[in-house]
């Protein structure tokens, strides 16, 4: 089969659709279940080659969770606390290494994660489909599923739930190609491998990247590849925890991923892991009430006649200075930026949120004020010489 006809484009009015191959080969997936539609696929194709990337660059299984042509979140398996365990709801569960994966791409910011397209690099097993099923989303694609997964999975969306296969072997043309208003652009493949020998260019004072810290950067850089730009990603303990994507000023990029980061960590809390919600409560309600309890705005969700929806007894209030105390002791995570820091009010905002350890193109020509913020701070930072805009 060289080409699958679709519904319709981005929009409904936008037919007829189809994807196919230009050389007349046959099409590298095949549809197990359901009907992927246009951005289905736009987000099957990004994600397949982000967790495809990750797993090649550290050696373990990995996940994506995909909203519109960007990464919610993204992670590699390495073993939970229970403190995760509880914040991703997966306490609960049997957790095989790719099951966590996707548990930990899912939970970075389960907001953004209502209704995602999910890639994993692995053969889905029992423990994944199993925490899939119960999570809203709109597909999935793999290289390939066990009966038992497949099973699970085509009894979601009264079994219309989309499933798609992928070849792993699948090689890419060199040259890609894209149709804007008529006109056909052509460019070569970003095949840039992100690895160790990316991160060697220190050039700050301390000069000391950890394991993890490697780890973490090349998770960073690898989810910016398939990032809309200008994008920037936070990232701990082998996953991403605050992606910003798409916005045209780079701190505004730093700003938005920072606060998915903080409220990341907000979520561990020992008031936030002690909230008591009513039995039954819907999975994106109560998602949301944890969000909006984080805020300041929760005094939306206190109020006399609204808590009882959600809670078995009225919470106590997280005050700002609560918050900005257990955010004094977020540390040890890794930025990286799909193109270089312009000003130091980017490193500024990132020490903030817990950063410790820094990758960028750098090329700026106020490069010397990037460096001395991250040396004020004794942040490690290196200069990668790539950049990694993704349109």
């Amino acid at each position: 089969m060289n080409e699958l006809e679709l519904k319709y484009g981005c929009n409904p009015n936008q037919k007829p659709s189809k994807i196919f191959m230009k050389d007349g080969s046959d099409l590298p997936i095949k549809v197990l279940n359901g009907k992927p539609g246009y951005i289905n696929f736009l987000d099957a194709f990004n994600s397949w080659q982000l967790v495809k990337e990750l797993k090649e660059a550290t050696g373990l299984p990995a996940a994506a969770s995909f909203k519109h042509v960007s990464p919610a979140g993204a992670a590699v398996a390495t073993e939970l606390s229970d403190t995760l365990k509880k914040i991703y709801f997966v306490d609960d569960l049997e957790l095989s290494p790719l099951a966590s994966a996707y548990a930990k791409a899912r939970g970075a910011d389960r907001m953004s994660s209502y209704g995602d397209w999910v890639a994993l690099s692995d053969v889905c097993d029992k423990e994944t489909a199993t925490l899939l099923k119960r999570e809203v989303s709109d597909g999935i694609i793999a290289p390939s599923y066990t009966d038992e997964a497949l099973e699970i999975l085509k009894s979601k969306k009264k079994g219309n739930y989309p499933v798609v296969q992928i070849d792993p072997d699948y090689t890419p043309a060199e040259k890609e190609y894209k149709d804007v208003y008529g006109i056909t652009f052509e460019q070569g493949r970003n095949e840039l491998k992100i690895d160790d020998e990316m991160l060697s260019n220190m050039v700050t004072e301390n000069k000391t990247l950890t394991e993890e810290a490697k780890r973490d950067l090349k998770i960073a850089l690898i989810t910016l590849k398939y990032t809309q730009s200008n994008s920037v990603c936070y990232a701990r303990d082998g996953q991403a925890i605050g992606v910003g994507a798409g916005q045209q000023s780079r701190i505004h990029c730093t700003r938005l991923a920072g606060n998915k980061a903080d409220i990341w960590y907000l979520r561990q809390h020992p008031k936030v892991l002690g909230l008591k919600f009513v039995d039954n409560i819907r999975r994106p309600d109560r998602d949301n009430t944890i969000d909006v309890y984080i805020s300041d705005d929760h005094e939306d969700v206190l109020a006399e006649g609204v808590w009882q929806q959600f809670f078995k007894e009225k919470p106590e209030v997280l005050t700002r200075e609560e918050k900005r105390e257990w955010l004094k002791t977020f540390k040890g995570v890794s930025i990286g930026s799909d193109a270089f820091f312009p000003f130091g009010d980017n490193i500024e905002r990132a020490k903030r949120s817990g950063v410790e350890f820094i990758a960028q193109p750098g090329g700026s020509i106020r490069d010397d004020n990037v460096i001395d913020t991250c040396n004020k701070y004794g942040m490690a930072m290196c200069f990668t010489g790539i950049r990694l805009f993704h349109h």
